[in-house]
């Protein structure tokens, strides 16, 4: 079963970037107690900042550090991941949700010419918030950092 976060709200950044490397993140700026029993017994694993928070729901992960890179290595060092590259941009950076392949019925006016006429069968969307995603310079950026941050 794969690992699934909720993550409190000094955890944005990570968040997002658990979301590139394909992991189910529930994110908010803030959560009423009750939304953080149901997720925890829903079968997320609660990620927090806050000691308190972690030492009141047992299995939950304090995250120490400050820097999202050195967050990830965190997790990472205490088996909570397991990236595979083959997950990575796979769901919404925004909405969390599962990218589909875009087809014909998509709306690619937003897209530019250039990709169109290049890379179609890359080009992903969000059925939530209806963005679309495509393997361009904004993606290569963020392998090249996973990368440095030994991903």
């Amino acid at each position: 079963m794969e690992t699934r976060f909720i993550a409190d709200a000094m955890l944005g950044r990570l968040s997002k970037w658990l979301r590139v490397m394909g992991y189910d993140t529930h994110y908010q700026v803030a959560y009423e107690e009750e939304a953080i029993r149901r997720s925890i017994q829903g079968g997320l694993t609660l990620l927090s900042r806050r000691a308190r928070i972690s030492e009141e729901h047992p299995g939950a992960i304090s995250v120490r550090s400050h820097h999202v890179g050195e967050q990830l290595r965190e997790l990472a060092e205490r088996n909570v991941l397991r990236p595979r590259r083959t997950e990575w941009f796979r769901r919404c950076l925004v909405c969390n949700v599962p990218l589909r392949k875009a087809a014909g019925e998509i709306s690619m006016e937003s897209v530019p010419d250039y990709v169109l006429h290049h890379q179609i069968p890359d080009i992903r969307w969000c059925p939530a918030c209806r963005r679309l995603f495509w393997a361009g310079t904004h993606r290569e950026n963020m392998i090249r950092q996973l990368e440095k941050w030994g991903f």
